[in-house]
């Protein structure tokens, strides 16, 4: 699916400029840089359409709203440099990047050091995290807990990633593909990087929005095709125990797009294979991105 771009570099937006990537950088006194201060979205192309360009861009403009960042560019025109960069780079099936700092500024957190925010964006062929067809990956459940909701709210889409990244060496650690992270309550709420499912008894499940998840634009994808397909849904609190044993469980995102969990913390899910909620779901999203309503044209 993924092919290579015809050019020798690929080109970045940087900030009014495109550059080609090897080149691109920012300044070292940039806040996003010093501070993790900043936001961002995750995006894919399929066959020369951005799949969801205007929700993705809706939830990074109610992102840096959420930490006063005021972009200097309306929606229209941010999705338009997206699709520059695409065409820039000849590229149809990609992974898209879009990030906004708070911009370059002196040291110190007061945010009246930088007069102007950053934008980069970037693009290149790239497979789903896990790989094509996959047959199942493994995961632990994670010692780190999820951002408490009332401290850093997990709508907010930030470049701050360091507890999903040490859940992620914990993975590593541990041999497996990934790590569940529990809210502050003990309940089950996303893994390092992707949204979880449930399905227990034909009835799919996944953590609500107030269990300190980010609300997925895959994920939300994902509860419109179950839907679709006829499956109970639920959005509630999930407990590791019905975690270990749920009949299926699968997991979404921009990068890993759709995949199951066949193991976690040693013990077999189900049958120990992808089920068959999780294999009609999946072939339930993959028309979905095939269909040209869902997203905006590259060649528009």
């Amino acid at each position: 699916m993924f092919e290579l771009t015809k050019n020798k570099s690929l080109y970045a937006y940087v900030d009014g400029k495109y550059i080609g990537k090897d080149e691109a950088s920012v300044s070292i006194y940039d806040h996003g840089f010093l501070y993790g201060d900043g936001v961002y979205e995750a995006i894919r192309a399929y066959d020369g359409i951005v799949f969801k360009l205007r929700e993705h861009i809706n939830r990074l403009y109610e992102s840096a709203k959420s930490i006063k960042i005021e972009i200097p560019l309306s929606k229209d025109e941010l999705s338009g440099l997206v699709i520059e960069v695409l065409r820039k780079n000849q590229l149809r099936n990609s992974y898209i990047r879009i990030v906004v700092s708070r911009g370059r500024g002196k040291m110190g957190v007061d945010p009246r050091n930088c007069p102007k925010p950053t934008i980069v964006i970037m693009a290149e062929p790239r497979e789903p995290l896990f790989g094509e067809n996959v047959k199942g990956i493994s995961a632990i459940v994670s010692s780190l807990r999820r951002t408490p909701s009332w401290s850093l709210d997990p709508r907010i889409k930030t470049l701050n990633y360091l507890n999903n990244i040490m859940a992620k060496i914990e993975a590593i650690e541990a041999g497996v593909e990934e790590a569940i992270m529990l809210n502050e309550q003990g309940y089950v709420a996303e893994t390092s990087t992707e949204n979880i499912f449930i399905v227990k008894d034909g009835v799919v499940s996944t953590p609500h929005p107030s269990q300190g998840v980010l609300r997925g634009i895959t994920h939300d994808a994902v509860i419109r095709v179950a839907r679709e397909l006829g499956y109970p849904l639920e959005q509630r609190a999930i407990t590791v125990h019905e975690l270990y044993n749920a009949d299926e469980v699968f997991v979404t995102g921009t990068a890993a797009e759709v995949v199951p969990i066949t193991r976690i913390t040693g013990r077999k899910i189900g049958e120990g294979k992808p089920g068959q909620i999780f294999s009609k779901v999946l072939d339930g999203f993959k028309q979905l991105i095939t269909k040209s309503n869902e997203g905006t044209p590259i060649n528009r």
